[in-house]
């Protein structure tokens, strides 16, 4: 009965959905993992992390289905690879590899990117994660999947300054260069992934109502929508429904 009333309530929420504007790129801070294997009775909080990462792919699936050709998808910030605890990281980092890089060589709807310091990474989550890219790169009616891990959005910014001055001094030229020819498209040239468009779209599980140094320079005009449930809680219809919201927003927006 329920799974009947959930296919009609899925169903009704895609009518609903017909006319309105569609975001092309949605990110998705995926938040509460530890916090739903805990509140599920799990006294291994890393079991949340596999059910968070499994989960993943079921939200490319559902993008997919819904015509959004660009995700971001944050796994891991540089604060959580350097403070949270040794074993909580590995694991996650062999997931990272078994699960979602994995997913990438099997799904060809998606190409590869990667966003973070992957310097802080193990030697084998790099490679694993620059072998998936590679793989996918040619893909060429593929959507776009950009994994966000070890990543600091202000520290991308920092990283996009110094990438700027070192092909400066590459160059020859001179810091009145660099600043007379300082402009929004010179630095996004110069960011992790430059090239994608922006989020039109960011949703952040687990009802924190923060950025939390999420895509600070790409986010600027995104839609924000904040979800209570815990990442591995999340369901199409949650996306369904925050897929409506944006589209009733830009539609009153632009009346």
């Amino acid at each position: 009965m329920m799974r009947s009333l959930y296919r009609l309530y899925s169903a009704r929420l895609r009518r609903q959905l017909a006319g309105l504007p569609k975001p092309q790129h949605v990110a998705i801070v995926m938040d509460g993992n530890r916090r739903w294997a805990r509140g599920a009775g799990y006294d291994d909080v890393r079991i949340g992390h596999r059910f968070g990462a499994k989960h993943l792919e079921q939200f490319l699936q559902w993008s997919a289905y819904a015509g959004i050709r660009c995700v971001t998808a944050w796994v891991a910030s540089a604060d959580n690879l350097r403070k949270r605890d040794s074993g909580e990281v590995d694991y996650l980092m062999e997931l990272t590899e078994t699960v979602l890089a994995d997913h990438v060589r099997r799904d060809h709807r998606w190409r590869l990117h990667i966003a973070g310091q992957l310097d802080l990474l193990p030697d084998s989550t790099t490679r694993a994660l620059k072998e998936a890219v590679e793989l996918s790169r040619d893909r060429g009616d593929a959507g776009d999947l950009m994994i966000a891990i070890g990543y600091s959005g202000r520290l991308e910014l920092v990283d996009a300054v110094r990438s700027m001055l070192d092909e400066a001094a590459v160059d020859g030229r001179t810091l009145a260069d660099v600043a007379d020819r300082l402009s929004e498209d010179e630095i996004g040239r110069h960011l992790y992934v430059p090239g994608l468009p922006d989020p039109d779209l960011v949703i952040r599980t687990s009802g924190e109502l923060r950025m939390s140094d999420f895509l600070l320079w790409q986010a600027t005009r995104s839609e924000i929508e904040f979800c209570d449930l815990y990442w591995p809680a999340f369901r199409e219809v949650d996306l369904l429904r925050a897929l409506r919201t944006y589209g009733r927003r830009r539609l009153q927006r632009s009346s």
